[in-house]
């Protein structure tokens, strides 16, 4: 790695370099695909200890990341996604060790059946290839996006932002070191050696044909690039804008408890609710004591004329307010007419990331999680459960916001594709 940064620094051709990085991981994708889970698997609990192992470098560059974006006057949310401290880091070893204890997603016999003619076919997974993960600020995902790729079989392109360049290059020196641990190619995982924007749009444009799918993780300027600029396909992940609907039968004491973990457990993580939504019904009993918890935790409300009313210290929402994802401790808030009108809501300025309804009523539960059309819909549940350790997956490399091939959390078996084995006996088609 360091001699890649000097050969860069010196002036090297950048195209050049990201071109031998593809054909690198592309040679490498072909030999994971054929690697045994044991040898996988040993890889990631190597990768695990090395984490562990150089914890003080990466704290220390972390610490230099963070000193850095503090200078420049970073937003504090921005600040927290970025920064990690022993607890963190040890959260980020554990999620590696945990992939290495799910199944192995290759090889999965997904179907099968058989013709008249007596040709036997099976649908089997298969990894993707190369996956290049484009992501910004939180260095989490480097180990994240590593130890999920290693595992489905796929070689891995991480391009970290500037912001946490150091933190995200002492990480992915510690996945490379259990891949070597396990008698498996380094090239399996490679963090671009620069902070150089350009090498952004070679990695869309396909690095000569060795990236198979772009995962972009980031805010919304860096996804429309991705999107607009892409010559290979995408896992789009959207910006969070998440709801939670309280309905007119909701338990009160749940509510309050929901809201203010959906909101101010982290404001930081795609899945922090951005907006609250009220059912008329009852927001005499519930909208005050939800309002003033929500600001006397120092969260700021910008509401409608409604929420206006119950509180003097609530501003007023703009129309810019209900599609902002403002991963910050701020929340806009509106009273709505029935789980119709929430879902109505929902759509005109969701993101189809993660929604969720407060309720005792069984009916208006199931309306809400069959007509909200997003990739994760939680009855009487916090938001930030849009976690793909939250879901059993071990880990993510995002939240696909889309709606082809993968949505929600895209762990190992999302990390898959499939081809076709089908076996005859000398059949011969009239």
């Amino acid at each position: 790695m360091a001699e890649s940064l000097r050969a860069v620094a010196e002036g090297d051709d950048l195209e050049a370099l990201m071109l031998d990085i593809g054909r690198r991981a592309r040679v490498a994708a072909r030999s994971l695909a054929l690697a045994s889970a044991e040898a996988k698997n040993a890889a990631l609990r190597a990768a695990a200890a090395a984490l562990r192992a150089a914890s003080p470098a990466i704290l220390a560059a972390n610490a230099a990341d963070v000193a850095d974006a503090e200078a420049r006057g970073t937003a504090a949310s921005f600040i927290d996604r970025l920064r990690l401290d022993p607890k963190r880091l040890e959260a980020i070893a554990t999620a590696v060790e945990e992939v290495a204890a799910l199944a192995d997603p290759v090889g999965r016999v997904l179907a099968t059946w058989t013709r008249p003619n007596g040709l036997a076919f099976e649908r089997v997974a298969t990894p993707l290839g190369v996956i290049g993960v484009i992501f910004e600020s939180r260095p989490n995902v480097t180990a994240d996006a590593a130890a999920l790729c290693l595992k489905s079989g796929n070689a891995a392109i991480l391009r970290a932002g500037s912001e946490s360049f150091r933190t995200s290059s002492a990480i992915a020196d510690a996945m490379r070191q259990g891949l070597r641990a396990a008698g498996l190619s380094e090239d399996a995982v490679r963090l671009v050696p620069t902070r150089d924007r350009a090498a952004v749009g070679m990695m869309l444009a396909g690095l000569g044909g060795t990236v198979d799918v772009i995962v972009p993780r980031g805010g919304k300027s860096l996804v429309a690039r991705v999107q607009n600029e892409a010559r290979v396909p995408v896992f789009a992940h959207l910006e969070g804008i998440c709801h939670v609907y309280v309905d007119r039968a909701a338990d009160l004491a749940m509510a309050l408890a929901v809201v203010r973990n959906a909101k101010l457990r982290r404001t930081g993580v795609c899945g922090s609710a951005e907006t609250l939504l009220v059912d008329a019904g009852c927001a005499q009993t519930h909208l005050k004591p939800l309002v003033a918890m929500l600001l006397d935790a120092g969260c700021a409300v910008r509401g409608d004329a409604a929420v206006q009313a119950v509180d003097p210290r609530v501003t007023a929402a703009t129309e810019e307010d209900w599609s902002t994802e403002y991963l910050d401790a701020i929340i806009a808030c509106r009273v709505v007419d029935g789980v119709g009108a929430a879902i109505e809501h929902i759509e005109r300025y969701g993101s189809h990331h993660t929604d969720s309804i407060i309720t005792g009523d069984a009916a208006a539960a199931e309306r809400f999680l069959n007509e909200v059309d997003s990739a994760i819909v939680l009855h009487n549940a916090s938001t930030q459960f849009a976690d793909g350790g939250e879901f059993g997956f071990g880990a993510e490399i995002g939240i696909a916001t889309g709606r082809m091939h993968a949505r929600g959390p895209v762990g190992v078996e999302q990390l898959t594709s499939f081809k076709y084995r089908v076996r005859g006996t000398g059949q011969i088609r009239p």
